[in-house]
């Protein structure tokens, strides 16, 4: 991931309907957190992240 230009991964993705119960979908709703450590530290963009502009998919590792 880029975000604003920078190197970005997804940290966790917050699915509402995946996980109704979770405390964190509850509190914030649903989303993706995203580290990109030179500038922002952590930031968790609401849906929908495909209308979030300054966050780019430049490749994906599928984790079993």
């Amino acid at each position: 991931m880029r975000l604003h230009g920078e190197s970005a991964e997804i940290e966790f993705v917050a699915d509402p309907v995946d996980d109704p119960n979770d405390w964190y979908v509850q509190k914030f709703g649903g989303g993706v957190m995203v580290i990109e450590p030179r500038a922002f530290g952590r930031l968790f963009i609401d849906p929908p992240v495909s209308h979030y502009g300054d966050l780019e998919c430049v490749s994906r590792i599928d984790r079993d």
